[in-house]
């Protein structure tokens, strides 16, 4: 009877239990099935909180290796030319200390287009396979070997197979930029492109500038001179390090989830098979525009001082001209890609550029020595359709895909078209004696500049003009 008695009173205590607990459910309008309902939500809540810290982690951890990469973006521009402006700063004693010919010193002038031309096009297949920060980083790498190595290697090969490893390395960096940007940063491409070419514009000048007055500050080695700048790029390989393993979705892809980032990089995988980069006829513009603005810019400088010193105007005023039209860089290339993502149609930038670039040859067949100042100030602005033609690479495509694609073609096929260049200036001077008809080919490739950057600057992208003549061909045969 005991034991009867208690399982009845344990059974009446369950039951009331019970019942207050649904009185207490009804007299909150709660309804009594919402009591295991309230389990359920707690063990949601948990689940929610756990999703929205590990959502706060990953969000700190971008914000982390987003700042990490802009300082990449301008330690890395700011080592794409010294290895070129330092050698021409210290070219005289180059060819002394290895006996260097006249002719072979000539060609080296050379070298730097054709290794952008030929590395840069492998720099894609690069970034598929390893990625674009690793890539990047190890160009970082090349750069600094090829710079601490070539001025101890004791001859002219060594020299130049050195060179070559630093040039391939400034080679799949510059294609690669914009991508970087592109990946990184889709909603700013015209600021960080212009960060990126003000970098860029400033160790172009910095390394023209102090070289001679850093080599004579340790000891007057040209050697040392220039392995100094190895230092420079040592410091830039470092903030790729912690990149070099982000093989992720694109930042901007971020917010749509695992699956949604998934789903399109699917689809841009297959798009970018698909991407006959050579089908689009922005492409092949910007190429043109792209070479011909690299064509100016070589000429100018390279020529651009003894123009000058022709004229008449003391040696050192005439370098002092070349590192004013080099310092336009500094600022415009920051403005330039600003102002160009704000427009539709980046033709009107591409006019006013232009036009800067005629009326400086204009006044250096004219008055070369009158007006120096305002003719190095002209050419200088005229420079600037460096990081214009970046920007629109970056502009032109969709996907990072399509804008690696777009900048290895552009970029190459650019700079096979800008090797001729000085060189046809330097014949067109020596046999004609002067410098009427150099300048006038001068002023007659800025023509062509002008009309297919006009071409480049519509508002449309390489993707959509390929798929256009995809669908265009079964139509037509």
């Amino acid at each position: 009877m005991a034991p009867m008695a208690s399982e009845e009173a344990k059974t009446t205590t369950t039951k009331t239990t019970t019942a207050t607990t649904e009185t207490a459910a009804m007299g909150t309008g709660t309804p009594s099935s919402a009591v295991p309902a309230a389990r359920i939500g707690g063990a949601g809540a948990v689940q929610s909180a756990a999703a929205a810290a590990a959502a706060e982690k990953q969000a700190a951890t971008r914000a982390w290796a987003t700042r990490l990469v802009v300082v990449g973006i301008v330690l890395a521009a700011l080592n794409l030319r010294p290895a070129i402006t330092s050698l021409g700063a210290l070219l005289e004693e180059v060819r002394d200390g290895l006996g260097m010919s006249g002719t072979l010193a000539g060609l080296l002038t050379s070298v730097p287009p054709l290794c952008f031309a030929v590395f840069g096009s492998l720099a894609p297949r690069f970034a598929r396979r390893f990625g674009p920060s690793a890539v990047v980083c190890a160009g970082m790498v090349a750069i600094a070997a090829g710079l601490l190595i070539r001025p101890f290697l004791g001859g002219t090969v060594g020299f130049l197979a050195a060179s070559a490893l630093a040039l391939m390395g400034i080679a799949v960096s510059n294609v690669l930029m914009p991508v970087i940007v592109k990946r990184w940063f889709p909603d700013r491409v015209g600021s960080m492109t212009g960060l990126y070419s003000m970098a860029l514009a400033l160790g172009t000048s910095l390394a023209a500038a102090v070289t001679v007055p850093v080599t004579d500050a340790l000891g007057g080695s040209w050697r040392t001179g220039l392995a100094v700048w190895a230092a420079v790029a040592v410091v830039a390989v470092v903030p790729w390090i912690p990149l070099v393993r982000h093989r992720g979705p694109d930042p901007a892809d971020a917010g749509q989830g695992r699956a949604g980032a998934g789903r399109d990089a699917a689809a841009a995988r297959r798009e970018d098979e698909g991407l006959r980069i050579t089908h689009s006829r922005t492409a092949w513009a910007l190429a043109c525009f792209f070479g011909l603005q690299a064509t100016a810019a070589y000429i100018t400088m390279g020529w651009l001082p003894q123009i000058f010193r022709d004229a008449g105007v003391p040696a050192g005023e005439a370098g002092v001209l070349l590192a004013v039209t080099m310092a336009m860089g500094v600022p415009l290339a920051f403005v330039i890609p600003r102002v160009a993502t704000r427009l539709s149609h980046q033709g009107p930038v591409v006019v006013a550029l232009g036009t800067c670039g005629l009326a400086g040859y204009a006044g250096l067949y004219f008055a070369p020595a009158g007006g120096a100042w305002a003719w190095a100030l002209l050419c200088g602005v005229s420079n600037c359709a460096f990081p214009l033609a970046l920007t629109m690479v970056g502009m032109r495509a969709r996907s990072s895909a399509g804008v690696a694609k777009l900048s290895a073609f552009a970029q190459s096929t650019g700079y096979l078209i800008s090797i001729p260049g000085p060189l046809l200036v330097g014949v067109l001077y020596q046999h004609s004696g002067g410098w009427g008809l150099p300048i006038a080919l001068m002023a007659g490739l800025m023509v062509p500049q002008i009309a297919v950057g006009i071409v480049a600057g519509r508002d449309r992208t390489v993707e959509d003009e390929v798929a256009a003549k995809a669908a265009a061909a079964p139509a037509g045969a």
